[in-house]
């Protein structure tokens, strides 16, 4: 399953302050309305805002795009099926609930219930097609300081996964504002309510690169894990210490940047170890350190992240960043691209084409630019 998804994520800290043109306010569509969520066209990009107790989030969502939502679904319980049958497993998804369910948060099970009443799907599907990311592993890397233009700040990232499926047609940015927690964005897809990259309104942003360990799920799911982080850390140290003091499963590393400072950590985390790797830090698994700088990945992908910093050193940009993440950076099944500015609250995202195209990866495609401040103040008065 390891190979089905590789996952690359830049963080880049850089300032403040955003280009001009990146600045202008977008157009948008109000699509549907449920309740106090919304369904939006973004200059052409599909954005939920969801809003309230979490179970009302989730009806929120099922609502909205219950089509989308089973359709999703299906290609992710077909995907986990034929991946047991190759791997002469029977229904993985099934062990990994048994197995993490009383580490997930019951807010997360409201919201999941929400989803399947508003979908009018049955319980155990959403729950189990939300347990789908538990079995896949990633990579990633972050940037601050020297290496970056005027002290701006950046995160990216390249989710690399099977195309041919179809993932891309449900791709969704979704906004969460949960009662009594932080309010954040996440990048995934319809009908999935956890997050393996996002950032929060108090400039957190998270992304995750996997291991080994596969079937060591007795733990709270990688996703939910990242979400509670995101809902719940204002500060890079709450951040860390919540990973720390949280049952874990399998093996993953994860970078932790915060826009106030800036700075970041990255995380090398098992189900029984905890590890922290700070800026500049050499490691034997990442042997080429550059300064003022947190690389996590592998092979020549890591090699080739290495070299693209220290060709761009000092000068990289938003940009330059978008640059930075495209082939071999990322692989040939790119899916889709994500950068964000934490210290501003701007990202940019890209999703893939139609994989019978040329050049279909996420990262040749277009970057939609969202701030998240301003969709966190959306009302369909503002139309």
């Amino acid at each position: 399953m390891r190979k089905l998804l590789q996952v690359s994520v830049l963080f880049l800290f850089l300032a403040t302050n955003v280009l001009a043109e990146n600045s202008q306010l977008p157009h948008i569509k109000v699509l549907a309305k449920e309740g106090k969520g919304y369904l939006l066209d973004v200059d052409g990009g599909l954005v939920l805002i969801v809003r309230g107790t979490f179970y009302e989030m989730g009806y929120q969502h099922g609502k909205l795009l219950a089509k989308d939502i089973n359709e999703m679904h299906k290609i992710v319980l077909n995907t986990a099926f034929i991946a047991d049958i190759a791997k002469q497993k029977v229904n993985s998804l099934g062990k990994a609930l048994q197995m993490s369910e009383k580490y997930i948060p019951a807010r997360y099970e409201e919201e999941m219930k929400g989803m399947a009443d508003g979908a009018h799907l049955p319980f155990e599907q959403v729950r189990a097609a939300n347990i789908f990311p538990e079995q896949f592993h990633c990579s990633g890397f972050a940037l601050f300081g020297k290496a970056t233009k005027n002290g701006q700040l950046l995160h990216g990232r390249v989710l690399d996964y099977i195309t041919e499926i179809g993932l891309q047609r449900h791709a969704l940015l979704t906004v969460c504002q949960p009662e009594g927690f932080n309010s954040f964005v996440t990048v995934g897809f319809s009908g999935f309510i956890g997050s393996v990259t996002g950032m929060n309104n108090k400039q957190i942003a998270i992304g995750e690169m996997g291991g080994k360990g596969e079937g060591q799920w007795e733990g709270m799911p990688m996703s939910f894990l990242v979400r509670k982080t995101l809902e719940e850390a204002n500060s890079l140290q709450q951040a860390v210490d919540i990973f720390k003091n949280t049952p874990r499963t399998c093996e993953y590393y994860y970078v932790i940047s915060d826009g106030k400072i800036p700075d970041a950590r990255g995380l090398a985390c098992t189900p029984k170890t905890f590890d922290i790797v700070e800026p500049n830090q050499f490691n034997a698994k990442l042997n080429k350190p550059v300064v003022d700088a947190l690389l996590l990945s592998v092979g020549k992908r890591y090699d080739e992240l290495v070299t693209r910093v220290k060709n761009n050193y000092g000068t990289i940009d938003d940009k330059i960043a978008m640059e930075m993440m495209t082939r071999p950076v990322a692989m040939k099944s790119n899916l889709h691209d994500a950068l964000f500015a934490p210290s501003s609250l701007q990202l940019w995202v890209a999703n893939a084409a139609d994989p019978n195209n040329g050049k279909y990866q996420a990262c040749y495609q277009k970057y939609y630019h969202y701030d998240l401040k301003e969709l966190l103040n959306f009302t369909d008065k503002d139309q």
